[in-house]
């Protein structure tokens, strides 16, 4: 049984992903801002009013979750608003640099000491923030908090395989969840079945990936 955390998980990929893990046998433990009902009826712990852009509240789940090593850490928490140069919203942008690029560098900090050797951390990130595969523009501030946290998860990789935690960047595919719209080509447990087998099948040989939750690797 591993002992998991994960931010951003009151709906969507965050959730599916919290009760494939518990359903499993994992001991699951979660961060949000506000539960949900589907939330609340899984068997999780559950923190709520972590907000993952301010240092004291996350410093204060870090110790609420006690000192119990943490086996896989998944920084899914993210938001997304959707922009063009004409329309742009520079408060919105950083707000999105906030939480998508920063705030998984912020609850990684805070949770190292119980990142033991053999510990995973996951950056639930985007194509969007790929360089090279940007073929259609918009979504400033999301493309580029996406690629922030890309080269966040790569440092950390570098930084952390010294000590046996193996960090990597996946992108969930093309979801049906409430930050896209609704539109998408797949749901989110599937989704979260996809993920959950990179998770698994990641080691320190392969850390500093950045992989489509169907396996290929993705171009920076």
């Amino acid at each position: 049984m591993a002992h998991i955390v994960i931010t951003g998980a009151n709906r969507g990929i965050g959730l599916a992903l919290a009760r494939l893990f518990a359903e499993r046998g994992d001991s699951v433990v979660v961060a949000c801002r506000k539960s949900s009902a589907e939330l609340r009826a899984l068997k999780v712990e559950v923190h709520e009013d972590v907000e993952i852009t301010d240092d004291n509240s996350v410093e204060r789940f870090a110790a609420a979750i006690g000192e119990a090593p943490v086996d896989i850490l998944v920084n899914n928490a993210a938001i997304r608003v959707p922009d063009s140069l004409r329309d742009m919203d520079l408060r919105q942008i950083r707000a999105q640099l906030e939480v998508n690029a920063i705030g998984p560098l912020r609850v990684t900090r805070a949770l190292l000491p119980k990142l033991r050797r053999g510990a995973k951390v996951v950056v639930i990130t985007s194509r969007s923030g790929s360089i090279g595969d940007n073929g259609s523009g918009g979504d400033y501030g999301y493309r580029m908090s996406k690629a922030a946290v890309n080269m966040a998860g790569v440092n950390l990789a570098l930084e952390l395989k010294p000590k046996g935690i193996s960090v990597v960047l996946l992108h969930p595919g093309m979801v049906r969840t409430g930050m896209g719209g609704g539109s998408g080509a797949i749901e989110p447990e599937v989704s979260a079945r996809r993920l959950v087998a990179r998770i698994d099948e990641l080691s320190l040989d392969t850390t500093g990936s950045f992989l489509h939750a169907e396996g290929r690797v993705l171009p920076w």
